[in-house]
């Protein structure tokens, strides 16, 4: 099945909410700059002693988003919300057919580990297990976040939650192609969010059974995508055309391998030579993803991951991955690998065509996220 029948789809605009700070002009400063975003945590406010991580700086739902409907909103809706309304001010002219058209992919790992425990938590300690707040209930579904954004900016189109581990975004991207190339969407915003809580740093805590992992972060990045067609018929200019996505399992123990071998397996079913591809980043600090891509293009592989300045994201790892090439500046098309190793040996690659950018063609619109939303 041919699932790009008039050419492969193409993104066209894109937005981040991370450590590095509010929009993609902030990610792309903040990743070019190379610093560290990771830093100690406030032990009172987070409940946790000795932490590090990247946090989101100043994010709070309410000052961002009003008090109408955040009141039980939680924080990793607060950063999908947000991060849809800065990517949405890109469409100017957004009407009912816009509404109707639009889809949403949105990747998590488990929605808010804060909102699930802390309602089980109520639960086990009340004098009821049935005295709960009633409006925390959905709050503790995992698809919790999607649906607060489809409602928040009035997208009528599918909507979809992924969980995939560090390889959502990649995943969310090819379900989204999916839509546009069998008609279910004219657009569809793909992305991803992760929170910081108490309840996350736990979590992973408990999961690394005593060994230090990485220090955790936070936010979300989300990408427009639409069928090239589309594009060019309301006057925007690709950024990038998504020309493959593959997954794959490693299933002999040599995870280098395997990800060298589903690279070039999405280079081959995408008819593109080795030589063609001018940049490779990987997704996590794995030595066999980096070597891996190091052996395959030389010092066309970025060595640098975002993983390495805003911590842990875990679901939006691959596509901050994304938006440290979408977000440089480039005067000729060019070809791009992304892949996201989990630890389960689980591997996803994606190959796109970049279009040129410069800075002034990167500028993000400074509307306020709430327009075009529910107030």
């Amino acid at each position: 099945m041919n699932l790009n029948p008039d050419g492969p789809p193409v993104i066209t605009a894109w937005s981040a909410i991370s450590p590095f700070g509010y929009g993609h002009d902030a990610f792309t400063d903040g990743f070019t700059a190379g610093e560290s975003t990771v830093d100690a945590v406030d032990e009172e406010r987070w409940q946790v002693a000795g932490e590090r991580a990247a946090l989101v700086p100043d994010f709070d739902v309410r000052s961002l988003l009003g008090a109408k409907g955040t009141r039980s909103m939680n924080r990793v809706t607060g950063l999908a919300v947000v991060t849809a309304g800065r990517l949405l001010a890109q469409v100017p002219d957004r009407d009912d057919e816009f509404a109707e058209g639009t889809g949403l992919v949105l990747g998590t790992t488990t929605g808010s580990p804060e909102s699930m425990m802390g309602f089980t938590r109520a639960s086990l300690v009340g004098e009821r297990p049935d005295h709960v707040e009633p409006a925390a209930v959905p709050s503790c579904v995992m698809n919790c976040a999607a649906g607060q954004v489809a409602i928040w900016h009035q997208l009528k189109g599918p909507n979809a939650t992924v969980a995939a581990g560090r390889r959502t975004g990649l995943v969310g991207l090819n379900y989204a192609r999916r839509l546009l190339a069998t008609g279910r969407a004219r657009m569809v915003l793909c992305g991803a969010a992760e929170e910081y809580s108490t309840a996350r740093a736990k979590v992973e805590r408990c999961a690394q059974d005593g060994t230090p992992g990485p220090a955790l972060g936070e936010g979300c990045a989300m990408v427009l995508l639409e069928p090239a067609a589309h594009a060019i018929a309301r006057g925007a200019t690709p950024l990038a055309s998504l020309l493959a996505v593959e997954s794959a399992t490693c299933v002999g123990g040599n995870r280098g391998q395997a990800v060298r071998d589903a690279v070039s397996r999405t280079l081959h079913r995408a008819g593109v030579r080795q030589g063609e591809v001018s940049v490779a980043a990987g997704t996590t600090a794995s030595a066999d993803e980096r070597n891996a891509l190091s052996d395959l293009f030389g010092t066309r592989a970025d060595t640098t991951a975002a993983h390495d300045l805003i911590g842990d994201t875990a679901s939006v790892s691959a596509l901050f991955q994304l938006a440290t090439v979408l977000g440089a500046e480039r005067d000729e098309d060019g070809l791009a690998v992304i892949t996201a190793l989990d630890d389960d040996g689980a591997i996803s690659t994606a190959l796109l065509k970049l279009h040129p950018v410069t800075a002034a063609g990167r500028t993000e619109a400074r509307e306020p996220a709430l327009a075009g939303g529910v107030r």
